[in-house]
């Protein structure tokens, strides 16, 4: 029987397991206009994704003043949370995860989502007793400073040679490489592939279908 590589997974949520990245890019759009500001395009307000809020906010925006910060994240919360009941997991999300979690894997989120908004996808995904823990970007460093993910390893006592990051964008990758972590990219969320190569990730996996068959042939 070939040996466990990871005892610790940490999954990016929006855009890894959440099919969020476009209605979260509109919500970045319509905040912006709310305010002001020059509307970033798309591709713009994908690239964001991942970061903390205000980190994002603040980079799709940069015409936005700062003293219009607090306004501009009260306008993404208005049109995210008006509309999050639309965003499901992708499918086949959820056997992947059973399956990790039949094999005894410590599952963890490591997110730029607020707490609430982790707490409130949480609530409404059946997902309830899945995760072992979770850090959001209001509790800790956003990415790609690897804080959130030293903090998971700290909490069960995992090195980071044994632990395994998920995302879909460069800034999950590029926390992993910090952290010291192995990472896998999945292309199917917010951030093109080719920007994956320069971080090393073990695997770039296409669709949820895929990143379940390497984890079940490598984890």
């Amino acid at each position: 029987m070939t040996q466990r590589r990871f005892d610790l997974i940490a999954f990016d949520w929006d855009g890894t397991l959440f099919d969020s990245t476009a209605i979260i890019a509109r919500c970045i759009q319509a905040a912006v206009r709310d305010v002001g500001g020059k509307e970033p395009t798309y591709e713009a307000a994908s690239y964001v994704i991942g970061m903390g809020l205000m980190q994002a906010l603040a980079h799709a925006a940069p015409d936005v003043p700062k003293e219009l910060y607090p306004m501009l994240g009260d306008r993404y919360r208005h049109h995210y949370f008006a509309i999050q009941h639309e965003i499901s997991l992708f499918d086949g999300v959820l056997p992947m995860l059973a399956d990790l979690k039949t094999r005894g894997l410590i599952l963890t989120v490591a997110t730029g989502k607020s707490r609430r908004g982790l707490d409130e996808a949480l609530d409404t995904s059946t997902l309830v007793g899945i995760f072992d823990a979770s850090r959001t970007a209001d509790q800790t460093a956003g990415k790609p400073d690897p804080l959130m993910l030293r903090e998971l390893m700290a909490e069960f006592d995992v090195p980071a040679e044994r632990t395994l990051m998920i995302g879909d964008t460069t800034h999950d990758l590029q926390m992993a490489l910090n952290a010291g972590c192995a990472s896998v990219g999945v292309s199917y969320g917010a951030h093109e592939s080719d920007a994956f190569a320069a971080l090393s990730p073990q695997y770039v996996a296409h669709d949820v279908a895929q990143l379940h068959n390497w984890l079940r042939l490598n984890v």
